[in-house]
């Protein structure tokens, strides 16, 4: 789609629109960077929502990642790109990494291990009712 562009001009105007961007060379190089942003955003928000694996949630680390990569390409007070976001990142990964991180654990022990939780918790329910019993008793 960047090559659709104007090269070597910063202005671009049809009778439909008109586009300026002072960010960039030309416009060429403006599109070529959102294109480069917004396209992978595009297929991992399509994938995100599409996968039926249980670490989806993973998915989401580069898709803030291009998210914020792309907003920094369109902030016109953004000189240096992609060197910063990774430290926005910190906080997502934060939360989707422990997030990931238990549901595996719970799936392993469920479905390699074969240890049921809700069984355990039964049979301590049933341990802390006898103990009841036996201290109600003496």
């Amino acid at each position: 789609m960047y090559e659709y562009a104007p090269e070597n001009t910063q202005t671009w105007e049809t009778s439909w629109f008109t586009i300026k961007d002072t960010n960039y060379l030309d416009l060429r190089t403006a599109f070529w960077v959102y294109m480069n942003k917004l396209i992978p955003l595009i297929l991992m928000i399509i994938w995100f929502f599409t996968c039926k694996k249980w670490w989806y949630h993973v998915i989401l680390i580069p898709m803030f990642m291009y998210g914020f990569q792309f907003y920094t390409a369109l902030n016109n007070k953004a000189s240096i790109l992609d060197i910063v976001e990774i430290y926005w990142l910190i906080p997502i990964m934060m939360v989707v990494i422990p997030f990931v991180y238990l549901i595996r654990i719970k799936l392993m022990d469920k479905l390699v291990h074969g240890i049921d939780l809700k069984k355990i918790d039964a049979e301590l329910a049933a341990y802390e009712r006898k103990e009841k019993e036996l201290e109600s008793q003496k």
